[in-house]
């Protein structure tokens, strides 16, 4: 059936138009003329039986149309030039390897790790993209994700990287030389909360045999990084994994406020689809991670 779709030419002299608000700054951008763009955006506003443009008082202003178009069309364009890149850069056993990983996970601890990887296989380029979210790899062009949770991810495989432990801790100062005598004693300060883990430090008062505590009260931060510079300037307590932490605690910038740590109900994994299993980038990745985190294949 053929596809109900507009010049290729005219969708992008209407997402640069869109984006610039001048048919001259957009045909500056496209090494094109001025009435070039003029010409394709009268087309497909033809092609479309709608207006996308209003000229007012010598401005170029978008129609409501033309804005909800714009959104949709440059999503689009995003992902045509992602697909064409990634096939550009494939050649055999070479390619791109786009991975979703966790911010801070990937800032603190496999970024730093990554040149090995880049110096095992200099043909293959890694194009790292953070997600805090759940995905769907059948509409995001994404080859592997570092996944923290369980394993009821359909249509995935997974390899298990590592577990996870968690225990309160601060900065010198906020303790100002005292020492806790248990978990209760926490709630005299502020407990910083991660919101993309809201029950972290009613999981960790259970585990610990203080199940009727209400911790849910405190600052919420989007990303770990965030709760640990809030943790850093002395805010209040945070209840991170160890791993995350592992150089503040050893330069006394942050100390364990009670030492009970908590494994997590829940663990690190690399995931893919089922049906890139082959691929030779994923493959080597794979096989790499998996070495970095000494889990034996």
């Amino acid at each position: 059936m053929r596809r109900i779709l507009p010049s290729l030419a005219a969708l992008q002299c209407f997402d640069a138009a869109a984006r610039q608000l001048s048919f001259t700054r957009a045909a500056e951008e496209l090494n094109i003329t001025q009435s070039a763009v003029s010409r394709q955006i009268r087309l497909l506003e033809e092609f479309l039986g709608r207006a996308l443009f209003h000229r007012i008082k010598q401005r170029l202003v978008m129609t409501d149309a033309g804005e909800a178009y714009a959104r949709d069309i440059r999503d689009v364009l995003d992902r045509a030039e992602a697909a064409t890149l990634a096939l550009m850069a494939y050649s055999g056993t070479s390619g791109a390897l786009n991975l979703a990983i966790l911010p801070t996970f990937g800032s603190r601890w496999l970024v730093p790790r990554l040149g090995s990887f880049t110096t095992r296989y200099p043909e293959i380029q890694l194009n790292l993209l953070t997600r805090l979210k759940p995905f769907d790899f059948a509409k995001e062009e994404i080859d592997v994700a570092i996944h923290f949770g369980d394993t009821s991810w359909p249509g995935v495989e997974y390899h298990h990287l590592m577990n996870e432990v968690t225990v309160p801790i601060c900065a010198p100062s906020l303790l100002a030389g005292r020492s806790l005598k248990g978990p209760a004693d926490l709630l005299g300060f502020t407990l910083l909360q991660h919101s993309t883990r809201p029950d972290a430090w009613a999981n960790w008062f259970e585990a610990v045999g203080e199940s009727s505590i209400n911790a849910v009260k405190g600052p919420r931060f989007e990303q770990f990084y965030m709760v640990i510079q809030a943790a850093l300037a002395g805010l209040g307590m945070a209840v991170l994994p160890l791993f995350l932490v592992q150089d503040e605690l050893a330069s006394g910038r942050l100390v364990v406020a009670v030492d009970r740590p908590v494994p997590s109900r829940n663990a690190y994994y690399l995931v893919h689809p089922n049906s890139k299993r082959d691929a030779y980038p994923v493959k080597v990745f794979k096989e790499w991670l998996l070495e970095q985190c000494g889990v034996q294949t």
